[in-house]
């Protein structure tokens, strides 16, 4: 691939993310999941790469049966490691296997319901209703995925899933501080 192939896969990648990042945070906001500032918080943002690493084997083994699925779980990653910054990030900082330990404690197939009921404390229609935003959320970024017709098994193809992926953590983490009370608003500094 020379150059300008490369800076084409970038290009194309970055305007999927930002696609992806715009139409997530929109539909969030009007569920009420988020409010109008979106929360973040750079020592959840920072671990992104780490994660990033350990779920693509497995999130990409998944991807061809189960796309929304393989999306889907990631958001749920970014929660639970929202969760860990407000309840115990001394410990959870230095841990170099924390996507793991998620995958682990009920195995891949049903990281929701562990993330969600063991990590989270969810259950019954609190857990269906998280269950029902991530599902939505997912679905939305594979119907986006879609839309832009990327060839499977290329450069484009795994850039743009990554980028899917950042997103989805991203959103998650915004979500579960959101739900945890953590608001941002702007200051009025007049």
């Amino acid at each position: 691939m020379d150059e300008m192939d490369n800076n084409g896969v970038a290009t194309m990648v970055e305007e999927f993310e930002s696609s992806v990042r715009g139409d997530l945070i929109g539909f969030l906001q009007r569920k009420g999941a988020i409010d109008e500032v979106v929360p973040q918080c750079p020592d959840v943002e920072e671990r992104w790469g780490d994660i990033a690493r350990a779920y693509l084997p497995d999130g990409v083994r998944e991807f061809q049966g189960y796309p929304v699925v393989s999306l889907g779980w990631m958001m749920f990653v970014g929660m639970a490691l929202a969760y860990y910054w407000d309840t115990d990030w001394q410990s959870y900082s230095c841990r170099s296997d924390v996507y793991e330990s998620l995958r682990d404690l009920r195995g891949y197939d049903n990281m929701d319901e562990a993330v969600t009921e063991d990590v989270l404390g969810y259950s019954g229609e609190a857990a269906q209703r998280v269950t029902d935003l991530v599902a939505e959320c997912a679905s939305r970024v594979y119907s986006e995925l879609c839309r832009r017709s990327v060839e499977p098994g290329t450069p484009a193809a795994l850039g743009c899933y990554i980028a899917a992926l950042h997103q989805l953590y991203l959103c998650g983490m915004a979500v579960q501080l959101n739900a945890l009370g953590y608001h941002m608003t702007p200051l009025n500094l007049n």
